[in-house]
């Protein structure tokens, strides 16, 4: 696709997307109040501590023209909506609240929003609607400026449910594919491990985490008892972690980090004396994850697999060690 295709691309989808919500209409949500002024009333209502806001601030966190900003200021104002206070700290600056009135007048646009996306959301099944939660993070994760990115630790943990080892294969599947070109051979691979994950399950010498932000999986890792290759009977004393993915959109986060740190700390807890795994070369982010974590390359060997010529790493934690 060239790059006009591109853009009328990008194109197209706004304008789908702005007629789908209702933007083009002359009042938002069936109201008197348009876009612009909708979001001026949902910023000054939802201020962090009430105290208030300059329009230069307010200008800025909203992208807005000045003499625009003005004009729509003074409109709100007029109607008692909004109201500008001087401020106790500075004296030569007002601050912007929304007026008891203003709060009112924004109360049933914030219901009629809701129910509209309710309304959307209601067409799709729950994992067409996780799905498109899923793209809705992927986009603002590409656009977002660097400024913009979440805070470290943005993000909630938890064990696995019915349904997520589905989305530990697809997200392996689809990024690898797509960062490392590898062909399907590699799903198949991530997929036996999952199945035996779940056929095997022992919650007390294993475990799953899930990591979400928004209500929407980012990453996932497992610990698992390690078992000989051949036999495929327990191997005392050793855990394996498996199925380390950060999705792009969450990386630089700390998830990584974070995941890696949580298989370590279970592992310590139930007894285990070391932890194994098996990874890639060419996989340089999640080495150095693995190497800041204290675990040790101790061998390699070349392989020919999903499509490439491959060098395969085994790397260890000796838990004994960090007592």
């Amino acid at each position: 696709m060239t790059l006009p295709d591109r853009i009328e691309a990008v194109r197209g989808f706004n304008r789908f997307y702005t007629r789908r919500i209702g933007v083009l209409n002359e009042g938002l949500l069936g109201s008197d109040f348009s876009l612009a002024e909708c979001r001026v009333l949902w910023e000054l209502a939802h201020l962090q501590g009430g105290a208030g806001i300059t329009g230069t601030a307010l200008g800025r966190l909203l992208d807005l023209d000045v003499g625009y900003l003005s004009r729509l200021l003074r409109s709100l104002k007029e109607r008692g909506l909004v109201e500008a206070k001087r401020s106790e700290a500075d004296g030569r600056q007002s601050l912007l609240q929304l007026t008891p009135s203003g709060r009112s007048a924004l109360a049933p646009l914030e219901q009629c929003s809701q129910a509209q996306v309710g309304e959307l959301l209601d067409r799709l099944s729950d994992a067409q609607q996780a799905e498109l939660l899923q793209a809705f993070q992927r986009v603002r994760g590409l656009l977002d400026e660097p400024g913009d990115k979440p805070a470290k630790n943005s993000f909630l943990l938890r064990p696995h449910r019915p349904g997520d080892m589905g989305w530990v294969v697809s997200r392996h599947a689809a990024l690898y594919a797509r960062e490392y070109q590898w062909d399907i051979g590699f799903e198949a691979m991530v997929a036996r491990i999952a199945a035996e994950f779940i056929e095997r399950f022992d919650a007390r010498r294993e475990a799953c985490w899930i990591a979400e932000r928004d209500g929407i999986s980012i990453g996932s890792v497992c610990l698992v008892q390690a078992r000989d290759e051949v036999a495929g009977q327990p191997i005392e004393g050793v855990a394996q972690l498996r199925l380390l993915i950060v999705e792009p959109a969450a990386r630089g986060l700390g998830l990584g980090e974070r995941l890696v740190a949580e298989c370590s700390q279970f592992a310590r807890d139930v007894g285990y004396r070391s932890i194994r795994l098996w990874t890639n070369s060419k996989l340089t982010v999640a080495k150095r994850i693995y190497s800041k974590a204290g675990y040790r390359f101790v061998a390699s060997e070349a392989h020919h697999s999903f499509g490439h010529d491959l060098v395969g790493e085994t790397w260890v934690l000796d838990l004994t060690d960090h007592a």
